[in-house]
Order: structure tokens, then C-alpha cells, then sequence
């Protein structure tokens, strides 16, 4: 493969974490409490007691795509991930939209997190009438949003040490709700009858294949955000392949938790219970704290205030360093590329997409709370696209290793692209259900069509718009070629 330019050398600071702190910000990012309360009752009300077993299906394709990531990173240990590996397989049109689909879903997701830790935080506090204040809560989420991105300015030292006080917090606080909500639910002491689990539970196909496609779009946002370990691979100790490792073990963790609060959840509450609250979404576990733990439940408040506040940070990391990686090869201004010479970590870039983040916060809210709702949803799309991009890159990229052995056919060929068909899968679906606006939150058709489909597919026409302006002033990024992993490389040794 040939490059346009040759690549200078980051200047971001190598070994600035190592694996375990890259283990904590590979989970802190995918923020366990939250997606845990936004998406069970959800997933319940449509497939029952089935909840644990479409948690445990949504994990096939999100630990076959880390396996994909890991493979990618021990030969291009790229802070720009999706975007440097997709521009090595498929060329330099594609590597812009994996990476354009990356940064935006940070754009989109960050200040709405910011506002779940902000609210949650507040409950915790006891300070129920500024919580329920439309105004303070959004001026408070702003501050929120920016101080996370100053700590990422600051360093990955500093990042990575607020990330592993975060996620212990919300480890022990969920690990104390679950153990007292199965208790109960076995014991039959709960208000809403208790359920005994079953290994039943465990079969993702047990309420038919409809409501577990579903399912699985949900369960693919609950794991979703495990990448940003390997996007600080470049700032990681033994960085072709600690953080790889890190990622893949992140969503066996995720797995374990996912899976373990489901069974206590669904058996204190029950399904009719979870599935009239659905709509609550993150309030249901507000709602579930107070009965399970009476007093005490401030510790699940807590968890999930913890858990979006550590991932408001953590997902601006893969937006930054995507910033940078496009920079550095002339795929975006050279400004974005720039690295604060006292700190080391990507300036520029963090600050853009804490500006851009807070717009279209702050924007699409002052449209309505629904329409930054359906902007949530529309990341489905994006994450689907990006994901599925990376799998079918990794198995491209090293085509000619795949007749070498099983182990490679398997792992760097078959393994990803399943991965990336269950994902493109779930990309259709999502197209046609969002199509409808009776899936969303606004209920109202923007130009025919529901209005989370609107927003995803006018963020990558925007993108494209975008790329095709930049070519036309700066073609050198253009220039490069795609080609094939080197015949010395092997991506699966330890």
C-alpha cells in the first residue's frame, strides 16, 4: 500500500496507560449502569423472561468484531482505528465514512449522557426539584460536557485514573442491587411477586424470531462503546497488543454483567412490570432501586450517575483521535491534528467535538426532548455501519492468510465476517423500522419518514458532502491505495 505523504511519527505520549487502565476505559465507555437501565425494559417487554438470553445473543457479533479490532491494531496500531484500517483494505473513500460514522456518534450521544449523569446526580443529592428543572439540568450537562473533555486536554493519565474510581462505583453499586434483587426474587419478598431464573432464560429464541431481531438492535447499544481501549492504543503500554486484548476481554465482562443484572432484574420485577415501564427507560432502575433497596437506594442512583459521567468522557476519546488519525493523513485540516505539547493528547480535535457535541445538544433540544431522543436512536445506524465496515475490512485485509490455517481462516476470516453480516443485518432492519415514525419518540413524520431514519441518513449525507468539498480542495489523502496484510505479518501472534 502506498500513503500520500509519509507519516510522521504522533506526538501523542506512548505508554501513558496500560492494560488495565485500558481495560477500565474499554468498559467505562460502553457505561454499564446506563445501558443497563435504558434497555432492559425495553428488551423485556419484548421477549419476556428471554432478556438474559438476547443480552448473551448480542454479545456473538460485539466480541467477533473486537476479535477484528485486536487483529487490525497488532498490525496498525492507529488511534484512528476504523478509519486507518478501512482506508487499508477498501481505500480512502470508505476509510473517511467508517471514521466520519465514528466521530458523529460521539457528536450525538455525548450530551445526552452528560444529562443522565447530570440528572441522576442530582437524585443522589436529594435535589428532586432541580433534577425535574428542563433549563438548570441542560446548563448543567453543558458544564459537564466541558470538563470531561478538559480532563481528556489534561492527560490520559489523569483520564484513565478518574475512569477506574468511576467504574468501581458503579461495579460494587450494581453488584449490591443485583445480589439483594435475586435474593428477593427468589425468596419470593418482593412487591411485584418474584420469578424463580431459569436456565430458559438463556435462550435468545424463545419468543420467536421478530421480537429478538428486536432485542438484538438494543442489546448491540448496550455493548457498544468498548473500541475507545484501542483508540488510545498509540498512549498504551505493549500497544499492538494490550489494547486489543483489553477490547476482547471488555465485552466478556460486559457479558458477565449484562447477563447477571438481567436474571436479578427480571427476577424481582417480573415481566408485566418491566414491560408497562418501559417507555421509563434509565428511570426504571430509579424506580426499582427504591423497592429493592428501600432506603439504600441512592447506591443504584449512584451507579448509573457514575456510569454515564465516565462515559460522557470516554466517548469523546474515539471522536479525538479519529479526529487526529484523518488529520495526520491529510483527510481533514492539519488543525486537527494538533497535540497540546505539554499534555500530549489531541487538543484541537477534543475541543471541536466538545463544541460540536454541545451544539447539537443544546440545538436539537431546544427542537424537543424527543427529537434528542430520536437522535439517540439514529446511532444504531452509524454504530451498525462502523462496525460491520471494520469486520469485513479485517477479513480483506488479510485475505491471503485465510488458506494458511483454520485458526486464521476462523478467526481473521469467517469469525469477522459474521460478525459484520449480523451487523449489516441489523443496519436493514433498523433502516426499515426507523423508517416508521411510530418508532419514535417525536411520533411525527419528517419529510415521510420516521425521524430518527431522517437524522442518521442527513449525518452521513453530510459527511459525504463534506468529504467530497475536502477533496476537491486537498485530493492528497485520495491518493492512497488500498492493498493486502504483508506476507511476514501475523495478527493472531501472541
Amino acid at each position: 500500500m502506498t500513503r500520500a505523504l509519509p507519516r510522521e511519527e504522533p506526538a501523542l505520549r506512548p505508554g501513558a496507560i496500560g492494560f488495565l487502565d485500558s481495560l477500565v476505559i474499554g468498559l467505562a465507555a460502553t457505561s454499564p449502569a446506563y445501558s443497563l437501565a435504558a434497555v432492559i425494559g425495553p428488551v423485556v417487554a419484548l421477549v419476556g423472561v428471554h432478556a438474559p438470553g438476547v443480552m448473551l445473543a448480542s454479545f456473538v457479533p460485539m466480541v467477533l468484531i473486537a476479535g477484528a479490532f485486536a487483529a487490525l491494531n497488532r498490525v496498525d496500531p492507529d488511534c484512528g482505528t476504523t478509519f486507518s484500517w478501512v482506508t487499508r483494505a477498501f481505500g480512502p473513500t470508505a476509510g473517511w465514512i467508517g471514521g466520519w460514522a465514528i466521530t458523529m456518534t460521539g457528536v450525538l450521544v455525548v450530551g445526552s449522557l452528560a444529562e443522565v449523569g447530570v440528572r441522576f446526580t442530582l437524585l443522589v443529592l436529594g435535589l428532586d426539584a432541580l433534577a425535574d428543572s428542563t433549563p438548570a439540568v441542560v446548563a448543567l450537562s453543558v458544564v459537564l460536557v466541558v470538563v470531561m473533555s478538559a480532563i481528556c486536554v489534561l492527560g490520559t493519565e489523569i483520564s484513565a485514573r478518574l475512569q477506574n474510581a468511576l467504574i468501581l462505583a458503579q461495579t460494587v453499586a450494581l453488584l449490591v442491587f443485583a445480589v439483594v434483587a435475586l435474593v428477593r426474587g427468589i425468596r419470593g419478598d418482593s412487591p411485584f411477586g418474584g420469578l424463580t431464573p431459569s436456565w430458559e432464560w438463556l435462550d435468545p429464541f424463545g419468543s420467536g424470531g421478530a421480537a429478538l431481531t428486536g432485542g438484538l438492535l438494543l442489546g448491540v447499544f448496550a455493548y457498544w462503546g468498548w473500541e475507545s481501549a484501542i483508540n488510545l492504543t498509540e498512549e498504551t503500554t505493549d500497544s499492538r497488543t494490550a489494547p486489543g486484548r483489553a477490547g476482547v476481554l471488555s465485552t466478556v465482562v460486559l457479558l458477565l454483567t449484562y447477563v447477571g443484572v438481567a436474571v436479578a432484574v427480571v427476577s424481582f420485577a417480573g415481566t408485566a412490570w418491566l414491560a408497562d415501564n418501559a417507555d421509563e427507560e434509565e428511570a426504571v432502575f430509579a424506580l426499582l432501586s427504591t423497592q429493592a433497596l428501600g432506603g439504600w437506594d441512592w447506591v443504584v442512583l449512584a451507579a448509573v450517575a457514575t456510569s454515564a459521567i465516565a462515559s460522557t468522557q470516554t466517548t469523546i476519546i474515539p471522536a479525538s483521535r479519529t479526529g487526529l488519525s484523518m488529520a495526520r493523513r491529510v483527510a481533514l485540516p492539519a488543525r486537527f491534528g494538533s497535540v497540546s505539547e505539554r499534555f500530549r493528547t489531541p487538543d484541537v480535535s477534543t475541543w471541536w467535538v466538545a463544541g460540536v457535541a454541545v451544539a447539537w445538544y443544546v440545538g436539537v433540544h431546544l427542537v424537543s426532548e424527543n427529537a434528542l431522543f430520536d437522535s439517540i436512536t439514529a446511532l444504531s445506524l452509524l454504530i451498525a455501519l462502523y462496525y460491520a465496515l471494520t469486520g469485513l475490512a479485517c477479513a480483506w485485509y488479510f485475505r491471503r492468510r485465510l488458506v494458511r490455517s483454520v485458526r486464521d481462516a476462523l478467526l481473521l476470516g469467517a469469525g469477522p465476517l459474521v460478525g459484520a453480516g449480523m451487523l449489516a443485518w441489523l443496519l436493514v432492519l433498523s433502516v426499515r423500522d426507523l423508517a416508521d415514525p411510530e418508532n419514535s419518540y417525536t411520533g411525527q413524520a419528517w419529510f415521510g419518514l420516521g425521524p430518527p431514519l431522517v437524522i442518521g441518513v442527513g449525518i452521513m449525507l453530510t459527511g459525504i458532502v463534506l468529504m467530497l468539498l475536502w477533496r476537491w480542495r486537498d485530493a492528497r489523502f485520495w491518493c492512497e491505495r488500498p492493498g493486502v496484510a504483508p506476507e511476514d505479518t501475523d495478527p493472531l501472534a501472541p
